[in-house]
């Protein structure tokens, strides 16, 4: 969906940066010279999916091919998914604004299975029939991947191709395979399908036929006896495994806006409620070398000032203390920060501690999911009262101020006596040292479990929606506590996603249903609507019982039991044992294998890296020249025209903030708790306004030439935002603040009617009421505003407006107060703010 095609939509929808396609670092290649064009798409907001990192592993793995075309594409909101509608656009995707109906294979990924219905709404904006059977040669190919498949059924029948497991060398193994396929003459995609069917990790829903016995119980019936099973896909070494050096920087406010450097996969810790645990075994660090190597470039690539080192339990990296000191060593002088954000208590030390906070104390969770130690037995969430209440004391004593704390309710074999023991844990924590420490802020989130496919949980029943509300309201209520504060889902929202979690082919008709209902974005708190869901339910006669509260029995089939993730079910037949004793095992990382049955210790084994895997550092990174460096402010002169219009400013204040690092260009940084560089500009203007000429200051190293700025700063511009001139900046008091506005207005029609403009001249008075989000009511005079307005065509205005400080009037406030216009008409409107001299009253044409 590229700005050419939906121009005239994007002044009318809500973040329209999220659909322009002109983001630093992405690919834009002439689809008429590749052989194969991929869509990827990920079935939520842009915000959401350009922060899954995963996405941009596979764009770039498949943008390196040069026969290969990889572009993305999103959910479109739903203000952008209603205009689509209306005007019969189909959805596009951002790179090159092609339908989607037009690209040989779209790949989706299933995160998370409230996002099934958004799967549906990219399948239908793009006039692509919903199930697979439905389609034919003229459609794409659809295919999946992500965790969601190692239970595909509830959405089989809408996929030709499901990826299970590690999808870097499969995804590839495929595209080579279509190649093959497409330039081999034979158009029949049941023969591409069973190639496909032959990689590792690929599931072809086709191929199995789903029959139900006496029971209710799914039997999938396999169509070729050599294809019964499909084994999880899986990288050994992640030192081999492709990466991306030059992610794409987001537009607006992605869920995760920074360097995100996946450090392991998988996890030993064997929790029991834990999918991501099971299916992602076993564990595979990168090497810290390897890390320090792509962090160099991520970061030169982007300019981002946050680094975040991803996997399950980041804390448990072997050699995360070594790294970590490393990082700050090389990159605290460049005021670069590093959170981990998936801590177990115990992990998180005071030497981390101290490492972390030398830039800025970056934020973090800890998960003690139970409040008891029986119940986290019963889980094997090996950490005690002893390791939550030491942690969090040291955290609050390092200076943080803020310590998150997730639990669940509804865990198997829980009793009142567990939550009682969450409040008591959480009362304690409030003031650490048994009382002798000050009081921090604790923010609790509460959730409640559902059991997933591939865990040793997965026969237990869901409770119920009632007894989870009532278990939460009851949290709440005595967690109403100074310094607390509680967060929680909604039980409906659980009770749903643990329908769909173990689910079988029977849902898929229950999804279609709710979706043609208008279910969408149901993970969403303000689009979820389970009267909807409810109303589908009745519709279809799916009991959602069966596949929540109802306890399974453990000799029965599942309707996954044909995705091998490697895992044997002997054991999770043991560790389901073991939790109903409240019995714990051990962490395979101290070299007691628990015979899970993924490893071969051949090819699969976990990796690890230790301390003494970190290469001394050789590298005199620290300052070469004493003192307080010479410093200067530069006054920078840019416009924003075109796509420019849809950056909001504290958008665009992260664009040039970032532009400016990638640059190079040495700045000042404030002082205290978040040090950022010394940049201020003008006059925020607001989105959908172009500018011929803003200005803001930058305070730069004393080396720097003002004459090279311009160009060093525009090779790191996105695409409507240009330097145009860069200077010495006067002193403070000697900044003059423009008194005058002068504006170029433009509409496609004919709406600037003279008899309207005539007689807001001949008036005496023409007020403005303006009314606050409090209701509070302001007048403002615009004839005091106004200094002059006049037409340059019945589409085109000028005008000049004073500006009061306080008081400030934008052009379109004007045009609705003086010609009446529909708030839509005022939308589409251009906006051009011209170039101004300081200190001028009235408008000059150049």
């Amino acid at each position: 969906m590229n700005t050419g095609d939906i121009q005239d939509i994007l002044p009318l929808v809500s973040q329209p940066s999220r659909y322009l396609g002109s983001e630093i670092n992405i690919v834009k290649k002439d689809l008429n010279r590749v052989a194969l064009k991929v869509a990827l798409a990920y079935p939520d907001l842009y915000e959401v999916g350009t922060s899954h990192f995963g996405l941009q592993i596979l764009y770039d793995i498949l943008n390196r091919r040069d026969d290969i075309a990889a572009e993305r594409v999103f959910t479109p909101a739903v203000d952008m998914a209603a205009r689509l509608r209306e005007t019969g656009r189909p959805l596009s995707t951002l790179e090159s604004g092609v339908p989607l109906g037009r690209f040989d294979i779209v790949g989706i990924s299933l995160l998370y299975e409230l996002n099934y219905t958004n799967v549906l709404t990219l399948l239908d904006l793009s006039d692509i029939p919903l199930y697979a059977r439905e389609r034919n040669a003229d459609h794409p190919l659809i295919i999946a991947g992500g965790p969601c498949t190692v239970n595909p059924e509830p959405v089989a029948d809408f996929f030709d191709a499901m990826v299970v497991g590690d999808g870097e060398t499969v995804l590839l193994e495929m595209a080579d395979l279509w190649l093959a396929w497409r330039s081999g003459g034979d158009g029949r995609r049941e023969t591409l399908l069973k190639s496909w069917s032959r990689l590792t990790g690929v599931y072809i829903p086709g191929f199995f036929e789903a029959r139900y016995d006496d029971r209710g119980i799914q039997i999938l019936i396999p169509r070729f006896r050599e294809y019964a099973t499909v084994r999880r896909a899986v990288l050994p070494d992640l030192d081999q495994a492709p990466f991306p050096r030059a992610p794409i920087i987001p537009y607006g406010r992605p869920i995760h806006d920074r360097v995100r450097l996946e450090v392991a996969r998988g996890c030993t810790r064997g929790c029991r409620f834990c999918q991501a645990g099971m299916i992602y075994r076993p564990v595979r660090e990168r090497s810290p070398e390897t890390l320090m190597t792509l962090l160099d470039d991520a970061i030169a690539a982007t300019g981002y000032e946050d680094v975040s080192l991803l996997s399950l339990s980041t804390g448990d990296y072997g050699c995360i203390a070594p790294l970590l000191a490393r990082l700050m060593k090389q990159y605290s002088g460049e005021h670069v920060a590093v959170s981990l954000p998936s801590l177990r208590a115990g992990t998180l030390t005071q030497e981390l501690m101290e490492q972390i906070k030398k830039v800025r104390k970056t934020g973090f969770t800890i998960a003690p999911e139970a409040g008891s130690q029986r119940l986290r037995n019963v889980i094997n969430k090996n950490v005690s009262r002893e390791d939550i209440l030491r942690t969090v004391a040291d955290a609050f004593g390092a200076g943080w101020q803020v310590i998150k704390l997730y639990f669940m309710v509804g865990l198997p074999t829980e009793t009142n006596a567990d939550l009682d023991a969450i409040v008591d844990l959480v009362k304690d924590l409030r003031r650490p040292g048994g009382g002798r420490g000050r009081k921090g802020k604790i923010n609790v989130s509460v959730g409640t479990f559902i059991p997933k496919s591939h865990t040793p949980f997965q026969w237990c029943g869901q409770v119920p929606i009632g007894a989870s509300r009532e278990k939460i309201e009851s949290l709440k209520a005595r967690l109403n506590l100074p310094g607390v504060q509680v967060k929680w889902q909604d039980p409906e929202v659980s009770y749903l996603e643990g329908v769909f979690a173990r689910g079988d082919r029977r849902l898929s008709t229950l999804l279609v249903a709710a979706y043609r209902g208008g279910c969408r974005f149901d993970g969403w708190g303000d689009q979820f609507r389970f009267d909807i869901w409810r109303q589908a339910f009745e519709s279809t006669g799916v009991d959602p019982e069966f596949y929540t509260t109802r306890t399974r029995d453990p000799e029965a089939p599942l309707p996954w039991d044909h995705i091998d993730v490697g895992v044997s079910r002997e054991f999770f037949r043991s560790e389901w044992a073991a939790a109903l004793a409240a019995e714990t095992i051990g962490d395979c990382r101290s070299g007691v294998c628990n015979h899970c049955g993924v490893c071969d210790f051949d090819t699969l084994e976990p990796r690890i890296y230790g301390p003494e895997s970190m290469s001394p550092d050789v590298v005199d990174i620290a300052p070469t020249s004493r003192g307080v460096p010479d410093y200067k402010t530069l006054q920078i002169h840019y416009t924003k025209l075109g796509s420019g219009r849809y950056f909001g400013h504290l958008e665009m204040v992260n664009i040039f903030t970032r532009a400016i690092r990638r640059a190079g260009i040495p700045v000042k940084y404030s002082q205290g708790y978040h040090p950022m560089p010394r940049i201020s500009f003008q006059d925020p203007l607001p989105i959908g306004m172009e500018s011929e000429e803003e200005v803001f200051y930058l305070t730069v190293n004393g080396e720097v030439r003002p004459t090279e700025i311009p160009a060093r700063l525009n090779a790191c511009l996105p695409e409507g935002l240009d330097v145009t001139n860069c200077q010495l900046a006067p002193s403070k008091s000697a900044r003059r603040t423009p008194s005058a506005a002068h504006y170029r207005i433009h509409h496609e029609q004919s709406v600037f009617m003279p008899p309207r403009l005539d007689a807001f001249a001949v008036a005496s008075s023409h007020i403005l009421m303006r009314t606050n989000p409090k209701g509070r009511q302001t007048q403002i005079e615009l004839k005091d505003v106004v200094l002059d307005i006049h037409q340059r065509s019945l589409r085109e205005l000028e005008m000049t407006l004073n500006l009061i400080p306080g008081s400030i009037v934008r052009p379109v406030e004007i045009l609705q107060a003086i010609f009446d216009l529909p708030e839509e008409i005022v939308k589409q409107v251009t906006v051009r703010k011209m170039a101004i001299v300081p200190g001028m009253t009235s408008w000059t044409k150049n």
